[in-house]
């Protein structure tokens, strides 16, 4: 069971980047899919989370109205569109994956069981 997160770089404000978590050895159609980022000196947060029917979503009010999660089930993949990228963007971003339900607007990391090894997402002024 594996989750490969990629799709991070440098970019700058204004700029867009789209990450990818791969899933393998499991199907992501079954599991809730977190995204969560940690900046240098902080706590790690909630970004957006996905549930496993893919009928709800919810964001980071930071993110809210810039960022999309989505899925793609033949390429048992979910993806996070983000647009609009500012300075504070800028952190290693997580995805992970868990059987609860647990997708809310908390988008809390407590109970997501496996993580994918994190993206730099790095956004210049």
């Amino acid at each position: 069971v594996q989750l490969q997160a990629s799709g991070g770089g440098l970019v700058q404000a204004g700029g867009s980047l789209r990450l990818s978590c791969a899933a393998s050895g499991f199907t992501l159609d079954y599991y809730a899919i977190g995204w969560f980022r940690q900046a240098p000196g902080k706590e790690r947060e909630g970004v957006s989370c996905i549930s496993s029917s893919g009928g709800r979503s919810y964001y980071a009010e930071s993110v809210k109205g810039r960022f999309t999660i989505s899925g793609d089930s033949d390429r048992n993949t979910v993806y996070l569109q983000m647009n609009s990228l500012k300075p504070e963007d800028t952190a290693v971003y997580y995805c992970a994956s868990t059987g609860w339900d647990i997708c809310n607007r908390r988008i809390s990391s407590v109970s997501y069981d496996y993580w994918g090894q994190g993206t730099l997402v790095t956004v210049s002024s």
